[in-house]
């Protein structure tokens, strides 16, 4: 078959999709934006040193496809990138079409997903319009594991927290563990820096945030009596070993905890975020600052 009733072919199974293009060369270098991802992630020639947003499987992809996010372009075995046809009709972008094989000398893994898009970063939004928006907020410190703080993106997502503030010491939320383990969710609820620090807390007080410090340290009251119907919070979590610093505790309007059996003293910080989220009501109610 000649390449041109071949490219016919594709392009009629693929209806919709504008640039549908068979590679059939890992070192091809319109891939380049997929090659070793396992060292790609941070890339010192993009802003900040950080690389482009990856997504992996096809419906983390919808969701970056219907993002606020750039597509760049698609990299998938043939069916994955058929699967996507609806969600490709409206974008004008290549979609590389390879073997399972190809993808995988690409990235340098194999990929059981069989799809992959890579997006440009967006700006984040204004820390002072995402408060605005917002009556439920999660403000992180020293969340450093890539896949806490994917499962906390999503279940704030799910619990109906309507943004993320992240301050010191937490790891890029658009790291290509993140946004796999949160599902793709954190491409849809927004996040923005609070600065400086722990000074961006009284700030999130003086806009009207009750600002709740989660911890199982001596002191602190159960959480479902510190809960008050209505009212904004703001509830602070901390790094996954040591827990929130003495002067982030000092800032908040509370000191919290989740009551648990004997025994136990503590939870993964996604874990009790998902709790707290819960307690405060966030539900069906939630997302007024969600960004598509």
């Amino acid at each position: 078959m000649s390449v041109a009733a071949r490219s016919g072919r594709d392009h009629a199974k693929l209806r919709g999709v504008a640039q549908v293009i068979e590679v059939t060369d890992p070192s091809d270098p319109r891939l380049d934006d997929f090659r070793d991802l396992s060292s790609a992630d941070r890339r010192p020639d993009r802003p900040g040193g950080r690389g482009l947003v990856i997504a992996e499987g096809v419906v983390v992809v919808q969701r970056l496809l219907a993002s606020r996010y750039p597509v760049r372009g698609l990299l998938g075995v043939r069916r994955r990138i058929e699967a996507l046809g609806p969600e490709l009709d409206r974008l004008d972008v290549p979609a590389y079409v390879a073997t399972a094989e190809v993808m995988a000398e690409t990235v340098g893994f194999h990929l059981n997903r069989g799809v992959l898009a890579a997006a440009d970063r967006a700006t984040p939004p204004d820390v002072a319009e995402l408060a605005a928006k917002a009556r439920v907020l999660a403000v992180l410190e020293g969340v450093g594991d890539h896949e806490n703080l994917g499962s906390i993106f999503r279940n704030a997502a799910a619990l109906g927290v309507d943004g993320v503030l992240l301050g010191p010491g937490c790891s890029d939320p658009l790291y290509r563990r993140s946004v796999r383990v949160s599902m793709g969710h954190v491409l849809a609820v927004p996040f923005a820096p609070l600065e400086p620090w722990p000074d961006g807390l009284k700030w999130l007080r003086d806009s009207g945030f009750r600002v709740l410090a989660l911890t199982p340290a001596a002191g602190s009251v159960p959480l479902s009596e510190a809960v008050r119907p209505g009212e904004r919070v703001a509830v602070l979590l901390g790094s996954e070993g040591p827990g929130l610093t003495e002067e982030a505790i000092a800032a908040a309007d509370a000191a919290v905890r989740i009551p648990m059996a004997g025994g136990v003293d503590s939870l993964n910080v996604a874990t009790a975020g998902a709790v707290a989220f819960y307690a405060l009501g966030g539900g069906d109610d939630g997302g007024a600052a969600r960004q598509g």
